[in-house]
């Protein structure tokens, strides 16, 4: 059959596996990165040509310029697909879809995978439970909606590209005071309701409408004397027979479906609130999830979603039937955190369950697998435990890594 050729772009250092299983299904494979990514170790191997873009500012790119480049590429390559491989690219590809007539997500259901404010909209018409919330375009609008749901509020950008990161408000001074410094910058983000509780991230494959691969997982807290100093991220699978995981497996496929998803790889957050054990809908994105997830998943289901992924995009472009293999049913966690020494002795963590040491600069990343769920919270608190104790090397802000 024919090859194909397959364009991938990202603005950050990832989807090593994608590209290599692209070229070994017989496709040519084109990366457009960014500059200071050229020293990076990317699948070389499977990468036919190289084409990097400067950045006006992290991870952004002059979309007039991309559209120029690729309308030289194109006068002597014709790309069947553009794949955005991180969150940040997913604009990049939909407009460049757009521009050349090229098969895939256009710039109207992109909006739904990385506009948060497009995505509430979007849900809450399709009766999916979210924060109470509300855009920031009218001055009015934004009194009525501080005097209808308490405080606090969360203000938060409807996309990351924004210079500014998220921000919990506590009173409706705070919230003029805030709005006002955004100056220019004020549409670019949205205010909703702040509900405590367990948040969950759901990481899935969509083939012809249909989800045909999900696994859920549960951000987790690092035990409380270590959770203070911050700096420690963690997360663990569900089993498939919980009533987590049916729920969430139910309220994903409704909102892949809602949201005009067609197939690819998505990563999706729920909230399940601490008062009322209702779920919420936090956000999605049409990408795999960052943070080592894809580990974590393969660990616990034997599926790495970067080939399947690129699997599905080699069926849809050879009009040949897909099929996913049955997933394992084992339990996985993962831990990540910064830490003092460039590479860590990993001596120490060595176990039966301790699956893979992710190699990461200055960073400890483990992730672990068993039958017993129990026996994996307990490996993870024991692990974040001393990696407080004799690792941990700074104090950063109590945020999970971009997922």
């Amino acid at each position: 059959m024919k090859e194909k050729i397959i364009v991938c772009i990202s603005c950050y250092y990832k989807g090593y596996d994608f590209m290599d299983e692209m070229q070994k299904l017989g496709n040519r494979v084109i990366l457009i990165t960014s500059e200071n990514l050229k020293d990076k170790n990317w699948p070389w191997h499977a990468i036919e040509e190289t084409f990097y873009m400067p950045e006006t500012k992290p991870s952004v790119w002059n979309l007039d310029h991309l559209v120029q480049g690729f309308s030289y590429l194109m006068q002597t390559r014709k790309a069947d697909a553009v794949v955005a491989l991180d969150d940040y690219d997913v604009e990049k590809a939909a407009l460049v879809r757009e521009t050349f007539r090229i098969p895939g997500m256009g710039q109207t259901t992109h909006r739904y995978f990385r506009d948060k404010l497009a995505m509430r909209q979007k849900a809450e018409q399709s009766a999916i439970e979210v924060p109470e919330f509300t855009a920031v375009f009218n001055n009015d609008e934004i009194h009525d909606f501080t005097q209808r749901v308490p405080a606090p509020w969360v203000l938060k950008p409807r996309s990351e590209a924004s210079a500014s990161g998220i921000r919990k408000i506590r009173s409706e001074n705070e919230l003029w005071e805030a709005l006002n410094a955004l100056g220019d910058e004020r549409h670019l983000f949205l205010l909703e309701s702040f509900k405590p509780g367990d948040v969950y991230h759901v990481d899935s494959l969509t083939y012809n409408n249909s989800t045909v691969f999900t696994s859920a997982s549960q951000y987790l807290a690092p035990p409380m004397q270590v959770s203070h100093e911050g700096g420690v991220f963690m997360t663990k699978t569900l089993g498939k027979d919980s009533v987590d995981f049916k729920d969430l497996n139910h309220l994903n496929s409704l909102l892949l479906k809602t949201f005009g998803l067609k197939n690819g790889a998505t990563h999706t957050e729920f909230i399940k609130g601490k008062e009322d054990g209702k779920w919420y809908f936090l956000e999605t994105s049409s990408r795999v999830g960052g943070a080592h997830i894809p580990d974590l998943v393969e660990a616990a289901t034997h599926i790495n979603i970067w080939r399947e992924w690129a699997r599905i995009e080699d069926a849809l472009l050879k009009n040949k039937e897909y099929k996913i293999a049955d997933p394992a049913g084992h339990y996985a966690g993962l831990i990540i955190a910064l830490i003092k020494d460039q590479n860590p002795d990993y001596r120490d963590f060595e176990s039966e369950e301790a699956v893979k040491f992710l190699p990461i600069d200055h960073h400890i990343g483990i992730v672990y697998r068993s039958d017993d769920p129990d026996i994996i919270q307990e490996k993870l608190n024991n692990a974040a435990v001393r990696i407080q104790a004799e690792m941990l090397s700074i104090l950063p802000p109590k945020t999970k890594p971009t997922s």
